[in-house]
């Protein structure tokens, strides 16, 4: 970002705190962008005269003399075909030692599509892990959050969902990535010959943390170039939601500003919708549809931000390491998506509904069969095939690591089913049973 001659230089600021400086200025708009003291800042609150930006590199070592410039715009994004394959920083430049791009500017951070704009979403999205399209079925337009703690691996299933899902673009809004995620991203992609479909905004923690709050905006602005202009079906993957919303707490904190509850700011809800209400199906055929990670402190789904997230989005994807199998499984019990009914048994096999519904009966039977067990009571014979049954069911179609399509998982299930279970234990329509039990 560069001044121009005849912009106005303030050397005057009256407060200063961790955050942001305040100022006397007129003629300056909300969310306008600034150079203090050689750093990037942004408004984010005018009283009168006086203007408050928060800095996005800290205010420390700044003077309350320090040159301020505004640059009379928000931040923007430059959009065209040449973002595809590109990797940029929160304010959009590279990051990969490729040129600047030549495209058109448009501003971040704007509003929500116009609901008469607006479709209900209706096309499957696969992804190719069982644990979601088996059970949690994504549609275009959704907005879902994986809910992971921080020791599991969710940068890797967000790299293997960019690489299988069945869409036409993937934007990745990286927040708080360490230097080594960055690269497994990079690598990944490249590896993958996939950059050409793959837009990436990276916040690392080497960069300032308030820069975060610029990236799912970039991310966002983005994605709507190409499913609004383009009519491109866009994937939009934010990992992590929960440092984003630090970096909110950290301005609002030295902002004075009252806490709400886990101290978050008062504004998070609406902080958060506003990221994922541009989730949308549009009429004329391209999409933005969601999925991102919040990450949970000891498990606590109840914590402020996973609770309002649960409000905003349209289910949850839950990762939980089994102990049985040793690996990291799509959760069905606390996983759950809102919108699967609008393609299940109608953009896939007529049995999809009824597979997934007898599965995870069954692997809740398990789990019954295994509090029997801990409490030292008998198992009956139906316990036991149910325990086999949740332990390969979790193997072969709940792990992270699967990778087949949706009728490889359904033939999957049946052969599970005859494997363990008479036809009536499986409690499945009997002309489903006629047409796909695997004797």
């Amino acid at each position: 970002m560069t001044t121009k001659a005849f912009q106005r230089i303030y050397t005057k600021i009256t407060q200063i705190t961790k955050a942001t400086c305040t100022l006397k200025a007129t003629g300056v708009g909300y969310d306008e962008m600034a150079i203090i003291d050689g750093r990037k800042a942004q408004v984010v609150k005018i009283s009168g005269e006086d203007v408050t930006l928060q800095i996005f590199g800290g205010t420390e070592g700044i003077r309350t003399n320090a040159e301020a410039v505004f640059l009379g715009k928000p931040p923007v994004l430059k959009v065209g075909p040449e973002l595809s394959g590109r990797f940029f920083n929160a304010y959009g430049e590279p990051i990969d030692g490729g040129t600047q791009i030549d495209g058109e500017e448009r501003q971040i951070g704007g509003p929500s599509v116009n609901p008469v704009k607006r479709q209900q979403p209706s096309q499957l999205i696969t992804t190719g892990i069982a644990g979601i399209d088996l059970n949690n079925t994504i549609v275009t337009g959704q907005k879902i959050p994986f809910f992971a703690d921080p020791d599991q691996p969710y940068n890797q299933v967000m790299a293997d969902v960019a690489l299988r899902a069945d869409v036409d673009k993937i934007i990745l809004g990286g927040m708080g990535l360490t230097h080594d995620d960055y690269l497994y991203y990079k690598n990944t992609f490249d590896n993958a010959g996939a950059l050409d479909r793959i837009v990436s905004f990276v916040n690392t923690t080497d960069d300032p943390p308030i820069e975060r709050l610029l990236i799912p905006d970039m991310a966002l602005t983005a994605a709507e170039y190409f499913a609004f202009d383009k009519n491109e079906k866009v994937l939009v993957l934010l990992t992590d939601m929960t440092l984003y919303a630090d970096a909110l707490c950290i301005v609002s904190n030295r902002m004075d500003q009252i806490p709400s509850k886990d101290s978050m700011p008062g504004s998070l809800y609406s902080d958060l919708a506003k990221i994922y209400e541009k989730a949308v199906q549009f009429k004329e055929g391209g999409s933005i549809t969601i999925i991102a990670v919040t990450t949970l402190s000891g498990g606590d789904i109840t914590h402020a931000i996973p609770d309002n997230t649960g409000y905003i989005t349209e289910g949850q994807l839950f990762l939980r390491r089994d102990s049985d199998i040793r690996k990291v499984i799509i959760d069905p019990f606390r996983s759950l998506s809102r919108l699967k009914q609008l393609v299940i048994g109608k953009q896939t096999r007529e049995d999809h509904p009824q597979v997934m519904n007898a599965a995870v009966r069954l692997y809740a039977d398990a789990a019954n069969a295994r509090t029997k067990l801990e409490n030292g009571f008998d198992l009956t014979d139906y316990d036991q095939r149910c325990l086999e049954f949740a332990s390969e069911y979790s193997e072969k179609l709940l792990a992270i690591d699967v990778n087949i399509d949706i009728e490889k998982m359904l033939n999957t299930a049946w052969e599970l089913f005859a494997a363990h279970f008479s036809k009536a234990e499986v409690n499945i329509k009997q002309s489903l049973v006629d047409k796909y039990w695997k004797n």
